[in-house]
Order: C-alpha cells, then sequence, then structure tokens
C-alpha cells in the first residue's frame, strides 16, 4: 500500500452514501456517512453539564439523538447537508419509523455503534469541561 501525502489524503473520496427509502416521507434520502468533525460533534451532543461549581456533573442526553444524526447525514445530490443542527427539532418532529431508518443507515455508514456509546460514557472526565463553560 503506499504512503499518502498530504494532497492524496485531503482529496480522497471517503464519504460514502447511501439512498435510503423513506415511505412515510413519500420518497428517498440520501444519507453520507459522517465527517471526523461531525461525529465530534454528535457524539458531544449526547451529552450535556448541568449544574454549577462543585455540583457540575456531565449527564447523557437523549432528546433528538435520532434527529440529530439524521441532520448531520442527510444530503442532497451534491453531498452537502440539507439541515443545519439548529433545525433538529423539525426532524425531531417527523415519524419515528422513518427516522429510525435513517438514523440506523447513518450508524452503519459512519461506524457508530453501541459500543462507542458506551466507551463515551466510561471516558467522561469532568476536568476536560473545565474553562468549556460559559457562566
Amino acid at each position: 500500500m503506499a504512503v499518502l501525502d498530504r494532497n492524496a489524503i485531503l482529496e480522497a473520496k471517503d464519504l460514502p452514501t447511501e439512498t435510503v427509502d423513506v415511505p412515510e416521507w413519500g420518497g428517498q434520502v440520501i444519507v453520507r456517512t459522517l465527517t471526523g468533525e461531525e461525529r465530534d460533534q454528535y457524539e458531544a451532543s449526547m451529552f450535556e453539564v448541568v449544574g454549577d461549581g462543585a455540583n457540575r456533573e456531565v449527564v447523557p442526553k437523549m432528546e433528538n439523538l435520532r434527529a440529530t444524526l439524521a441532520a448531520l447525514s442527510i444530503v442532497d445530490e451534491d453531498s452537502k447537508r440539507m439541515f443545519d443542527v439548529s433545525e433538529v427539532h423539525l426532524l425531531g418532529n417527523k415519524s419515528a419509523a422513518a427516522l429510525d431508518r435513517v438514523f440506523d443507515v447513518a450508524k452503519r455508514l459512519s461506524g457508530l455503534s453501541e459500543e462507542d456509546v458506551e466507551e463515551l460514557m466510561e471516558g467522561l472526565d469532568e476536568t476536560q469541561y473545565e474553562g468549556t463553560l460559559s457562566s
């Protein structure tokens, strides 16, 4: 296997897509694998910091997980995201069955697994959030 240079890495077409039938929405959507930045954003959305000072803790946040992953993964024919993260609530109000179908494909394409979530939970260290909270 060849050793890649910077340009080869940046020009690699490494974001596969899959067309998913969503009969609840009357057609199909294109689901793209997450970029590294999007995956980090998704994983960060799974937790929130509550409390303050000595009472601060990191807790799981389950609200709109499927819609968040769908918003990060649904793209147009040019592979551009169709939804902004601020629009997650719009997708969250759509059919759970449709979101599950998109969610399952997005998870598979992006290599997300239940083990990844468990690893995130085990690896939580509140000190990593110091300095990142607004007062």
